[in-house]
């Protein structure tokens, strides 16, 4: 068994700061942390230093559409491969894949794909980091024609139990988040048949009311899917579903902190309102991330990036081109300590999935994903379940 003793000059776990840390990597799980002086560290471990480094956990993203020149959707092998490699190079050690409305055979078809390869992945077995599939992430097609944004409006339906079981048999166990337009017939019930199937049930794509985002909320909806785009705009006198998202303390919401998708101000106000706890940092990122200026595929139409901004041939916004740890970045911009931008990438995600005792946290037992931070808060190495980290 290698056990690997990895030593920086903080450590943000990110509940708690550690000065001179050393973490021992045993059987690609994080046996011990702490103070370098209060650690035993095993006779023969191999030893990785990082002078001047921040060490922190591996970035989660719920919300990801493909990355190295590849779409989820596309659900072969080696796309998803190649996605849970480039999402590795950013800091990003576990996502969501998420899909894109489409027809529901070919979503079905899709859905088997990724389903399989998460059910096959093992842990990395050369020494370079690939992101670890977490599950599977449903945006569509139950969804609002007037807030679809660039989702295929043909492929659009009204919330359906069967449609849902028909896609959570392809999902095969895998499904994690159910996005939908609360304010459709039917929606209320397909609230309680995701939550009943353990799906954490996501707000987006909607032009609900107040009432009615309240609604699926006090049926259990928990999350809000990138809040302010392809929401109902908020008023002062008719606040809709933004209004009952920043004024619930029961829902986290995402952002999208690129800088295109939402204003800086705006990204000051959610952040205000909802708290370091109740903010989950996502990408949203198509094909295209990682990649130079081109045509990608989004589902099963194309995108065009220009100057690193995704559009459809329309010129609406199509998904982005953001990396995590430029996400990370550009909070910290807007004044957010680190550790509460750290932990809007690592454990308040894990969070929402159940699984912060494993990801998203630097906790004995925890899996070893682990970042390294340079000064300036650009990567310096990633470690993915024990992989990683030269």
């Amino acid at each position: 068994m290698t056990v690997t003793a990895i030593y920086a000059d903080r450590a943000l776990t990110p509940l708690e700061e550690i000065a001179d840390p050393v973490i021992v990597v045993e059987d690609r799980r994080i046996a011990a942390i702490g103070h370098r002086d209060s650690i035993h560290v095993p006779r023969g471990a191999r030893e990785i230093r990082a002078p001047g480094k921040i060490v922190v956990p591996g970035f989660v993203d719920v919300h990801i559409h493909g990355a190295g020149g590849h779409d989820v959707m596309e659900a072969y092998p080696d796309a998803l491969e190649t996605a849970a490699r480039t999402a590795a190079r950013f800091g990003t050690t576990s996502f969501v894949a998420t899909t894109v409305t489409a027809a529901l055979d070919r979503t079905c078809r899709s859905l088997e794909g990724i389903a399989q390869f998460i059910h096959a992945q093992t842990a990395p077995d050369q020494e370079i980091a690939a992101a670890e599939i977490l599950g599977i992430h449903f945006e569509g097609p139950f969804i609002s024609r007037a807030r679809r944004g660039v989702h295929p409006d043909e492929w659009i339906v009204e919330p359906s139990i069967p449609s849902l079981r028909r896609m959570l048999s392809a999902a095969a166990g895998c499904a994690k988040i159910l996005t939908l337009a609360p304010e459709l017939p039917g929606s209320l019930d397909l609230v309680d048949a995701a939550r009943a199937e353990g799906l954490v049930v996501a707000l987006g794509h909607t032009d609900a009311t107040f009432e009615e985002a309240q609604a699926a909320i006090h049926r259990g909806a928990r999350h809000a899917v990138h809040v302010f785009n392809a929401m109902r705009p908020f008023s002062h006198r008719e606040t809709g579903v933004l209004g009952a998202v920043l004024t619930s303390n029961d829902v986290t919401t995402e952002l999208i902190a690129d800088g295109v998708h939402v204003d800086p101000a705006a990204m000051r106000l959610l952040l205000a309102a909802k708290g370091a706890a109740r903010v989950v940092l996502v990408s949203d990122a198509t094909s295209a991330a990682g990649m130079p200026d081109g045509v990608y595929r989004l589902g099963t139409f194309e995108v065009t990036v220009a100057g690193g901004v995704c559009r459809d041939i329309h010129g609406r916004l199509a998904g982005s081109t953001l990396t995590l740890d430029r996400a990370l970045r550009n909070v910290i911009a807007l004044g957010v300590p680190l550790a509460d931008a750290i932990r809007m990438l690592t454990l308040n995600p894990t969070t929402l999935l159940g699984l912060e005792r494993t990801k998203g946290v630097l906790i004995p037992g925890a899996d070893a994903d682990l970042v390294l931070l340079s000064p300036d808060l650009h990567i310096a190495g990633v470690m993915t379940r024990g992989t990683g980290l030269h």
